[in-house]
């Protein structure tokens, strides 16, 4: 492992990063022990290999895998902020792979659960239950509509009701910052999306409202070490 990080930092050979990759972030997922060694190294290249800092953060987003390594992950707190301001920085840039960088910071951030699901907007869906009778509730936000349904696999999204926004100035903690961070980067499509993501939805069945995020962080958002 040493050696591949060497060899990547002076000659950056596309073969090398691919390597690396494939010991320490398999397909883009699969972490290992040896992910969590390596990581002070890549942050520390970072600052100047968006290639580096895009395996950190694949390295994060696998954080909560049973990869038998807290005990290094832990000892990568310094580390971790170290990541967040570099990919915040790459961010302001407006890469190509925004929404790819912007999934890393949310999981460098702690919040594993967006990281694994955010998408564009463009066509994303949200499993969750009515707190209220305890519906799966199937939630729609992208160009297909932004509704709340039941979803019947046979007849599609039945019984839709409209999505309420949250205002953005109504917006707290993390849906703050992740709509802020999107505005700041003119990712309006990501903006104007969030808003529906931390609004509220009604239950198709016993038509009761609730917080969409809320309710989907708490379902989805274990403790790490689980």
């Amino acid at each position: 492992m040493p050696a591949l990080l060497d060899q990547v930092e002076h000659t950056g050979s596309a073969e090398a990063w691919d390597d690396l990759w494939d010991e320490l972030c398999l397909e883009g997922e699969t972490v290992v022990p040896a992910s969590f060694a390596a990581l002070p190294r890549l942050v520390a290249l970072g600052q100047r290999s968006p290639e580096a800092l895009s395996l950190a953060g694949s390295i994060m987003r696998g954080a909560l895998q049973d990869h038998g390594a807290d005990d290094l992950l832990l000892k990568c707190a310094d580390v971790v902020v170290r990541l967040r301001m570099l990919l915040d920085q790459r961010l302001k840039s407006r890469p190509d792979d925004y929404l790819d960088a912007f999934r890393d910071l949310l999981a460098a951030d702690g919040q594993y659960h967006w990281s694994a699901v955010l998408g564009d907007f463009t066509d994303d869906f949200y499993h969750l239950r009515c707190p209220h009778c305890d519906l799966e509730v199937t939630i729609a936000i992208g160009d297909c509509g932004r509704y709340s349904a039941i979803r019947d696999w046979h007849a599609g999204d039945v019984e839709r009701r409209d999505l309420k926004p949250a205002s953005p100035e109504a917006l707290v903690a993390t849906g703050r910052w992740m709509y802020d961070t999107a505005v700041r980067d003119d990712q309006d499509r990501l903006a104007h999306g969030l808003t529906y993501l931390f609004g509220r939805a009604e239950c198709p069945r016993c038509a009761s409202t609730f917080a969409i995020a809320a309710e989907y962080t708490a379902a989805n958002l274990p403790s790490p070490g689980e």
